[in-house]
């Protein structure tokens, strides 16, 4: 018995044409559905064969596998399994066979071939758009807890079901844009803004671990409708005496007027004065300092957040704070929070307490000031004063510098003395506006004292 290139086996079958024996192959009968069907198990394994190299082995437990046996490239035995019937049918086998074939001829090993697909497949799976998302997101060790989850969040909503099973080897710009569209068109531009700076880090990421070469997300750039920009509405300084006498004649909670009092007085972010706690206050030295986060609430959302840049935020208090401080100890001095709510002492007062009590005064604090117009005003009093550093008022106004070279020099700089002097003269300008307009600018200018006069004093 020998065997035909093809794998199957044949017969010498006796015979001879004028005197030359003859080798004549065994033909063999294609295989049919019924006869796999209806294939038993025996003591022993045996295949039944379709012809070119395929046959089905039927095991001794019942199991019908297929097997194709062929010669490699290169010249040795080589064995193929094209799974198991009836899920690999008859006809997907002889599929597959050809497939198989049509390998070799090429010369090409369909083992080795079919190696390098799964490969490709793993290598694809770990480098599609989600897996290297997960990865930079993961690498953003700086972000908070609360921060790192909402990126997520948007990342799995809008982009992930669009491109996240696509490699990004193979994502084009075109292709990144498709899903900040559909954000975009239903009117979410501030998501739609934030995932496409997202999807260009994301890219960079893959970038910069060689998982592609160019980021094609850098050509987003102004692909995405951005919404025009609103700022929070503040008074003019001309009517600061008006805001001063609503103030002191408002007929609220006394803890409501004496909140909006320190808001103006210090002012800083809404959650940075809802969430004090009297523990960060230290009257002695006239010093507030909010943490970069604080120990959370149970039931109060977002209980946690300080200074909003996550680091502590120093706040010099001027006298006038101080005296308000006083005022506000002998309503909640008994209680942890500074600003406890009229129910319950261990949760806040409301988050729209100060902007309600505006609208109490009579102001519309979608057009004419709310409570965190109160750090505009502030910001451009100190500003037109022409009396301080630029430094000093961003970082007490608790800004970021955005530009990251000077900001790694000047991070550790908290012109404290210099603001200490600021928020004193913004409480006296304030008084001075009570009972007419003075500009800051006059204010700070007053024949015979100036800021080296302040600083004598």
């Amino acid at each position: 018995m020998q065997t035909h290139p093809s794998g199957d086996t044949f017969r010498d079958i006796a015979g001879s044409i004028n005197g030359v024996s003859l080798k004549i192959p065994k033909i063999i009968a294609p295989l049919t559905d019924i006869r796999c069907s209806t294939a038993k198990p025996k003591d022993r394994e045996y295949k039944l064969f379709d012809g070119q190299g395929l046959y089905l082995l039927v095991k001794t437990s019942g199991g019908k596998y297929w097997r194709m046996k062929y010669n490699k490239p290169d010249g040795r035995a080589g064995l193929a399994s094209f799974g198991v019937y009836p899920e690999i049918s008859l006809k997907a086998a002889r599929d597959r066979r050809a497939e198989t074939r049509a390998l070799l001829t090429n010369g090409i090993d369909p083992i080795e071939s079919a190696r390098e697909k799964k490969a490709d497949r793993s290598a694809a799976s770990l480098n599609n758009f989600e897996a290297v998302a997960r990865a930079w997101h993961a690498s953003m060790l700086k972000w908070s807890p609360g921060h790192s989850a909402r990126v997520l969040s948007e990342l799995e909503a809008d982009l992930f079901p669009a491109i996240g099973k696509r490699s990004v080897a193979d994502l084009k710009t075109r292709d990144l844009l498709a899903p900040l569209r559909l954000v975009e068109k239903r009117g979410a531009l501030d998501t739609a803004s934030r995932l496409k700076q997202r999807t260009v880090c994301i890219m960079r990421y893959a970038a910069q671990n060689g998982v592609i070469d160019y980021n094609p997300a850098l050509d987003l750039a102004g692909a995405i409708a951005t919404k025009k920009t609103v700022h929070r509405p503040a008074l003019q300084f001309e009517r600061l005496p008006e805001l001063l006498g609503r103030i002191d004649s408002y007929g609220g909670r006394p803890l409501t007027v004496l909140a909006v009092r320190l808001a103006l007085a210090v002012f800083i972010r809404s959650s940075e004065l809802r969430f004090a706690r009297w523990g960060e206050i230290d009257a002695d030295r006239s010093l507030w300092t909010i943490p970069g986060s604080r120990e959370a609430i149970e039931g109060v959302k977002h209980s946690q957040r300080g200074a909003k840049m996550g680091t502590p935020h120093l706040v010099p208090l001027s006298r006038q704070a101080t005296d308000i401080l006083e005022q506000i100890k002998g309503l909640s001095s008994g209680f942890e929070l500074v600003f406890p709510g009229d129910h319950y002492h261990y949760k806040p007062m409301s988050e729209n307490t100060v902007n309600k009590a505006l609208r109490g005064m009579g102001y519309c604090t979608k057009t004419e000031v709310c409570g965190h117009g109160f750090r505009a005003m502030a910001c451009s009093a100190l500003v037109e004063s022409g009396m301080w550093s630029r430094d000093a008022v961003e970082r007490q106004m608790s800004h970021q510098e955005r530009n990251g070279v000077r900001a790694a020099y000047i991070h550790k700089a908290e012109h404290l003395e210099e603001r200490r002097l600021m928020v004193q003269w913004w409480a006296d300008y304030l008084d001075a506006n009570r009972e007419r307009h003075i500009s800051p600018f006059e204010f700070a200018n007053p024949t015979g004292k100036n800021v080296i006069s302040l600083r004598s004093a």
